[in-house]
């Protein structure tokens, strides 16, 4: 069997085992990536093996939390662990959002352990064109 050994990955996973899992009261982080789409931010977190009951997602004022909890699964009793590197327990994010963005509209799909939420720019944050009054408008004053 051939293995590659990663020594950072090797240091998270004995940092991971010397800490436990995430707590509420201390989650680990999850992976993240936010990006603008059109008239949208675009915020994706990697969750996989989660359901969508362990997933938790409020928003209170420019706030948005994300926390997730992946629990161990169901083993029979004769079952002995050979290696565990999947990490459990709970993870949490916090973005802090810009005005611009409506949070009243943000929209939720969880697929493929990639939860993506999709949140609208306000229409007073949308760029626009502004006339400009021509010349014809200005009238000489005379005295």
């Amino acid at each position: 069997m051939l293995m590659r050994t990663d020594p950072f990955r090797e240091l998270d996973r004995l940092t991971q085992q010397l800490m436990g899992p995430g707590t509420w009261s201390r989650p680990s982080a999850m992976p993240m990536d936010a990006y603008r789409e059109g008239d949208e931010y675009v915020v994706a977190f990697d969750l996989p093996g989660i359901t969508t009951d362990a997933i938790d997602i409020d928003v209170e004022r420019n706030m948005l939390t994300v926390k997730a909890e992946r629990r161990p699964a169901a083993k029979a009793e004769d079952v002995q662990m050979e290696l565990s590197e999947r990490p459990l327990g709970v993870f949490s994010r916090q973005i802090v959002l810009a005005d611009t963005l409506d949070t009243e509209r943000i929209k939720a799909d969880y697929e493929s352990g990639v939860l993506t939420l999709r949140i609208p720019i306000t229409e007073r944050a949308k760029p626009r064109k502004i006339a400009i009054g021509g010349e014809s408008t200005h009238r000489q004053i005379s005295g």
